[in-house]
């Protein structure tokens, strides 16, 4: 069963009638495209998805609902070539869903064997299995460091290319004792010393930082005027992005900042309405949630 985090907050940022015009980026098991499609009753919904399994749930529930969607089976780098008219809200949900994570041969979680895949889409060929089994040290280390912010990255790479000589590295509880087995006792006490090695190579998997990036630059210029995006990130590399972005859009240049009068082409296009975590409350019910941040920007 999926939670979608921070679902209320989205959307009602979103600030939504009955006859918008919406984007979820990240249609997943339709949690949030759910609640919008429900807001507007004379409105359109476009969602974005390359997870098969992911489109059928969601189409099961829409349509009891409505028909006033159309499901993409695509990346969400695709938005600005599918959609061509402007809209009034966007959402993007960047968290893998609690089925992807829970289905075993799916391969993200560390805890249930699995051969290694993490592929969003089950059609490309790049896979968990190539980045761990084929990559050179210098692009594992660079991963783990980049991707998953792993101070031992080094040792963990190491490990990898010496198990590997003997043997491919076959699935997820392979690669866990792998990485547990390389890092020193009292660090696997706080947390699964996995958790970040296989975030690196999800996203290495998923280019998922480059794909957001893009993604959310064009997602800004297919707002109408009053239009907003609410963006759900859950790691501080995603955060990082998004933030920089909204701020570069957001914001008068510096070298004209102390000017008397700002010039009209040089004012903001867009203003930051929101930034904000999950409450006690949702982390309590949902502890997937606790990582999670939403940011909010409008067109002006």
């Amino acid at each position: 069963m999926h939670t979608s985090v921070m679902l209320e907050e989205s959307i009602n940022y979103l600030n939504l009638n009955d006859k918008s015009t919406v984007i979820d980026c990240t249609l997943g098991y339709a949690g949030h495209s759910s609640a919008i499609l429900k807001k507007i009753p004379h409105g359109f919904l476009y969602a974005f998805d390359q997870d098969n399994e992911a489109i059928k749930e969601a189409e099961k529930k829409l349509n009891k609902i409505s028909n006033n969607y159309k499901i993409i089976n695509k990346n969400f780098i695709h938005l600005k070539d599918e959609i061509k008219e402007e809209v009034d809200g966007i959402i993007f949900d960047l968290g893998v869903s609690s089925p992807q994570l829970d289905e075993d041969y799916r391969g993200f979680s560390y805890h249930k064997e699995a051969k290694l895949d993490m592929r969003m889409n089950q059609n490309q060929d790049l896979d968990a299995y190539k980045v761990v089994n084929e990559y050179p040290l210098e692009k594992l280390i660079h991963i783990f460091k980049e991707y998953g912010e792993e101070k031992y990255s080094t040792s963990i790479a190491q490990a990898i290319i010496k198990k590997r000589k003997e043997k491919p590295i076959e699935t997820t509880t392979e690669l866990a004792e792998i990485i547990k087995e390389n890092v020193p006792e009292k660090y696997r006490r706080k947390s699964h010393p996995a958790r970040k090695i296989f975030q690196a190579i999800r996203i290495e998997v998923n280019d998922e930082l480059n794909v957001f990036s893009s993604a959310l630059k064009d997602s800004l210029t297919m707002l109408k005027k009053g239009g907003r995006i609410s963006v759900i990130t859950f790691h501080s590399l995603e955060d990082k992005i998004c933030k920089k972005i909204f701020n570069e859009v957001s914001n008068i240049p510096k070298e004209l900042r102390g000017l008397p009068v700002i010039p009209d082409e040089y004012k903001p296009k867009y203003k930051v309405l929101a930034n904000i975590s999950p409450s006690k409350k949702e982390i309590e019910n949902n502890p997937r949630s606790r990582s999670a941040r939403l940011r909010v920007i409008e067109k002006l």
